[in-house]
Formats: structure tokens, sequence, C-alpha cells
């Protein structure tokens, strides 16, 4: 069976599909948890390696938040038909919107996405957006997902890592990796995501802020500089983005701006809007973010965000059991249900451990190679066929149980033989 004719199988399977707008109501009453009381020993630590109560996270993982960047793919589609049509600076425009995009889930989102286990994947269908998308946790010592997405006309990738340090008052959150935006004409734009500083851990409204500059290097004509400007106390206009599309001349071709947690506009040209409300009318607007959903909860989920976990009817059945939705910890805080949740987490963590020997000993991703040493992890197909099948050879129950194996046998041979 063809690549296309399976994603056509799939498409007619999940072209009806009802996605739900609310969480399922919690089967038990939450214990809040001192955050201080958690993290106080951790001061300039890598907070990926401390170990904290399910209570500080939210029911998605690290790969499901990958697919949550690109819940405005259709700012993609539109940079398609823009540069098929001949129009290259349009496309750059609306590619530096969807960058810009990716931003707006955050606001009001203070717990932590689960660290997948290694080997750890998860899978997003979408026929009404026309995207298909596969993540996987390729690394635990330094952790990396890598994810591969499929739209209408253009394929997007990259592989992330993120170093967190704890600083009394605030989490920084530094990410290392290449976001890679292809269309089917060969134009190319590359680009890596801002730093992020949570605030207020101890005292105060929690919040947090993106900020730095980000450089979206085109292979063709354009390119894009945009500043995520950094929140101050006294400042009476945050979240701002700005910056200009320039061509390999270094001319400015046209000036956006903006907020992350809003909506992005544009002029023609060289304009200084220093001094200008970033919703004039005199603009163009490029992005506007969608409104949040009625039924909030603590986690302050996007309408999208709480279609991300949804075990659809009939889904279950065809996931590898290596599927982010399949993980009892996150299921179980998903339904409210927090001491199965804590006693879940924990135990995976405890096997989570083994991670680092395992790598040590040779395990390598399944549906991801490293394109040399410094790479990306770069999609080697086959996921989508072996769904289409319903064979998972060389996917273990990774949340299942450990069995210990004696070190004159040799460690994870066969990983087949490691989980059940």
């Amino acid at each position: 069976m063809s690549g296309e004719a399976v994603r056509q199988c799939i498409d007619m399977e999940n072209s009806h599909v009802s996605r739900r707008t609310k969480l399922p109501d919690p089967v038990e009453k939450e214990k809040g948890v001192s955050l201080w009381s958690m993290i106080k020993d951790n001061v300039g630590k890598d907070l990926t390696r401390v170990c904290l109560p399910v209570f500080f996270n939210e029911p998605i993982s690290s790969l499901q938040k990958c697919f949550e960047d690109l819940e405005y793919s259709y700012l993609l589609d539109r940079a398609y038909e823009h540069g098929k049509k001949g129009n290259s600076l349009l496309r750059a425009l609306n590619v530096a919107a969807f960058a810009v995009s990716g931003y707006a889930s955050s606001e009001g989102r203070h717990c932590k996405p689960f660290n997948p286990l290694l080997g750890e994947t998860y899978e997003a269908d979408f026929p009404d957006k026309g995207v298909r998308f596969f993540s996987e946790k390729v690394s635990h010592h330094p952790t990396v997902v890598a994810c591969h997405c499929e739209g209408r006309g253009w394929r997007f990738w990259a592989d992330s890592n993120i170093h967190s340090k704890f600083w009394g008052r605030s989490i920084q959150l530094d990410p290392v990796g290449v976001l890679t935006l292809e269309f089917d004409d060969g134009e190319i734009f590359q680009w890596s995501k801002v730093t992020t500083t949570i605030y207020n851990l101890i005292l105060g409204k929690l919040y947090c802020d993106h900020h730095g500059n980000m450089e979206i290097r085109g292979n063709r004509q354009y390119s894009c500089r945009l500043k995520f400007k950094e929140q101050t106390i006294l400042d009476r206009n945050p979240r701002q983005v700005n910056g200009f599309v320039e061509d390999t001349m270094g001319k400015k071709a046209a000036t956006l701006f903006g907020k992350w947690d809003d909506s992005i506009y544009y002029f023609d040209g060289d304009v200084n809007v220093k001094h200008k409300d970033y919703t004039s009318s005199n603009g163009t607007l490029l992005w506007k973010r969608t409104k949040p959903p009625p039924n909030l909860t603590r986690y302050n989920l996007t309408s999208f965000a709480i279609t991300l976990n949804e075990l659809t009817p009939g889904l279950k059945e065809k996931l590898p059991p290596t599927d982010s939705r399949l993980r009892p910890d996150q299921r179980h805080l998903e339904n409210g249900e927090y001491e199965k949740a804590n006693m879940e987490k924990q135990r995976l963590e405890k096997r989570q451990r083994m991670s680092r020997k395992m790598q040590e000993n040779g395990w390598e991703p399944r549906w991801f190679r490293k394109e040399g040493e410094k790479g990306t992890f770069r999609y080697t197909g086959g996921y989508w066929e072996a769904r289409a099948v319903g064979t998972w050879d060389g996917c273990p129950n990774i949340f299942g149980k450990v069995i210990y194996i004696p070190k004159h046998v040799g460690y994870y041979t066969n990983l087949k033989n490691v989980y059940v």
C-alpha cells in the first residue's frame, strides 16, 4: 500500500470524528502542594531531573505539546498558496506569524507537561486541518523529542531539548534545536525558539514570558527577524513582538508587530511602530488567537489542547503500545484520579531511570534517525503503513512492568523481553 493510499484510508477513518470540548469531571478532590517545599533544595539545577508530584503536571505529554504548536497550521496552508501564486513576501509573512502563534497557548498554562518515557510516541491525524503528525522521544540523556508533520503542500520537522534552571523566584527554559519548514516547491525556512521564563513561583501571580530574538532563515528571497520583548515590572503593554521581513540584500520589505498571546499584523516596507498601537487599523492582520473555551480548568488548556489526549471511539485498538494516550499516570490525572496518578508516575519514573543504561547499550529510536553527529533527527517513514496493517514490531509495552535481566545475560538486548 502506497503512502498516499495509507493517508487516504486514515483520513476517511477520521473524517467524521467528533472531538470533545471539555475534560472529564474529576473523580477526586484535588489537594494542593507547596511548590516551594518541593524545589527549594534545587536552586540552579536542571529541573528535568527533579521528580515532582503529579499535582504540578498537566494531562498532556511533551510529545503532544509539540503538536499543539501546529494549532494554527492554516497559516502554513496560506503561505503555500501565496508562494504558489508567486507572492514570496506574503509566504514569508505567514511563516513568521506561524512561528509566533505557537506561543499563544502558553497563556495561563502554569503546569508542566509529562516528560515522555524513552521510546514513547504520539500520533495525530486531523483531516479537517489537513495535517498528519507524529513524534517520538528519541533520547533520554539529553532529553530530546523529535517530530514530523505533513500538511497541504508543506512538511515540518524538528527535534527539541530544553535546558531549565530554577533561580528561586523564577524558572528559565532555554530551548535547543532547529525547526524546519519545507514547501513542496523546495522553499525552506528554519528557526529556533526563544527563551521562556516563569515568574513569581513563591509570591505574587504566576505568569510566563517569552523573550529573545528569533531569526527565521529562508533559502530563497526572504528571511525574517523577530524580537520578543522581555516584560518588565512597569510594562503597561507586555508580550510585544516586532520585527521585519528582509530580502537577500538586507532591504526591509515588511514590518511585523503584535503580541504573542493575541495577534500579529504587518505593514509594507520599513515602518517605525514603536509609538503605534499594535492593533492599529493601518496594519493588515495576519493571525488572531482563537478564544479560550468556556469550560476552563486550572490547567487552562485551549480548545485544541483539550482534544490531544482524547481516545476517540475505536482509536485505542489502532495505536501502538508506545502512544502517550495509553500512559496510565497521565490518563489518571486527566480523570481526576490523583492518588492513582501519583502511584503510576512514581512507578514509571523508577523504570525511566534505566533509560540511560538502555542508551549506553545501543538503544535506537524506532521511527527517527539522526543526520550525522550534530544533525537533526529525521523521520524515517513506515509508521502510518504499520498502523494501517496493525503491525507494531519493535514497539514494546513501555508502560508495562519491567522484568529484570541478570547482568551476565546482557542489558536490554531485546526490548520485547524487557517490557511486558
